[in-house]
């Protein structure tokens, strides 16, 4: 096996962003959608993840298969949110990486928490 396969279970990254009002004023105009003022809309918070999966932790040549994400409470425009996320179990024969997903506000409070599960395709198989 591969020693990023021996080694991933616990691995974890994070990703801190803080959200304008000139962002969500461009979501806005690109998605056509609108949140309660003051408010970061939800898929800016679950884009975050997609981030830390696509470039950070399995990396380039990931696919998502499945994920899941619960809001807790609101993410708020000019407040610095991290984004994590840990990997909890693999299934190296298939290229196969869950993880789990939370976001946090500044002040500590949960935004988000979910489930990922993807194809790790830029790693190699054992």
């Amino acid at each position: 096996m591969s020693d990023w396969w021996e080694t991933a279970v616990g691995r974890s990254r994070t990703l801190y962003r803080t959200f304008s009002e000139a962002d969500l004023t461009s979501y806005g105009a690109l998605a056509g959608d609108t949140c309660p003022e003051g408010e970061v809309p939800e898929p800016l918070v679950a884009g975050l993840f997609s981030t830390l999966l696509g470039v950070h932790l399995p990396g380039r040549g990931t696919n998502y298969l499945k994920q899941a994400l619960r809001p807790v409470s609101a993410a708020r425009i000019g407040e610095e949110l991290a984004a994590t996320i840990e990997v909890v179990r693999v299934v190296p024969d298939k290229r196969l990486v869950y993880l789990a997903t939370t976001c946090h506000g500044a002040d500590g409070r949960t935004v988000a928490e979910g489930e990922a599960l993807v194809l790790a395709g830029g790693i190699p198989t054992p």
